[in-house]
C-alpha cells in the first residue's frame, strides 16, 4: 500500500470515528462519503462499525436477582465489620505492647546491677527482633495480596 493510500485510510478511519460520535461537519461528512465511494474495503468496515454502534446502543445490563444483592451487601458489611474489628484489635495490642515494652525498658535502664554493655546488647537484640517480625509480616501481607495463584488448590 502506498503512503498516500495509508494517509487516506487513516483520514477515513478518523472521519468514521467522528461520524459514529456524530461530530462531523457537513464538509467532513462529504469527504467521508467520497472516501467510502472510492474504496469497497472502507465501505465494508463502515458497515461493521455502524452495526457495532447500533448493537452497543441497544444493549442493556440485566438486573441481578435480589438474592445476589443480599449476598453482596452481606459481604460488604462483613468486610467493614471485620476491618473495623482488626483496627481496634491492632490499636489495643499496640498500646498494650508499647506499655509492656516501656516497662521492660524502664526496668532494664533503672537496674544498676546490669552492666551497660549487656543493656545495649538486650536493646539491640530486641530492636532486631522487632524489625525482623515487622519485615516478615509485611512481606507475607504483600505476597498474599499479590498472589496470582491464590485460588489454585495446592
Amino acid at each position: 500500500m502506498s503512503e498516500r493510500q495509508d494517509e487516506r485510510n487513516e483520514r477515513a478511519h478518523a472521519l468514521m470515528m467522528a461520524a459514529l460520535d456524530d461530530e462531523l461537519s457537513s464538509a467532513e461528512r462529504a469527504e467521508l462519503h467520497r472516501l467510502l465511494a472510492a474504496d469497497e474495503g472502507l465501505r465494508a468496515e463502515w458497515a461493521k462499525l455502524k452495526t457495532v454502534k447500533e448493537v452497543t446502543e441497544t444493549m442493556s445490563f440485566r438486573e441481578p436477582p435480589e438474592e445476589i444483592w443480599e449476598t453482596y451487601w452481606e459481604a460488604v458489611y462483613n468486610r467493614v465489620e471485620r476491618g473495623l474489628a482488626w483496627v481496634f484489635i491492632s490499636l489495643g495490642l499496640t498500646v498494650v505492647f508499647a506499655w509492656a515494652g516501656w516497662r521492660v525498658v524502664d526496668s532494664i535502664l533503672t537496674d544498676t546491677s546490669i552492666p551497660w554493655w549487656i543493656k545495649i546488647s538486650i536493646f539491640a537484640a530486641g530492636l532486631g527482633g522487632i524489625i525482623l517480625f515487622i519485615s516478615v509480616i509485611r512481606e507475607r501481607w504483600f505476597a498474599k495480596k499479590r498472589d496470582a495463584y491464590k485460588e489454585v488448590l495446592r
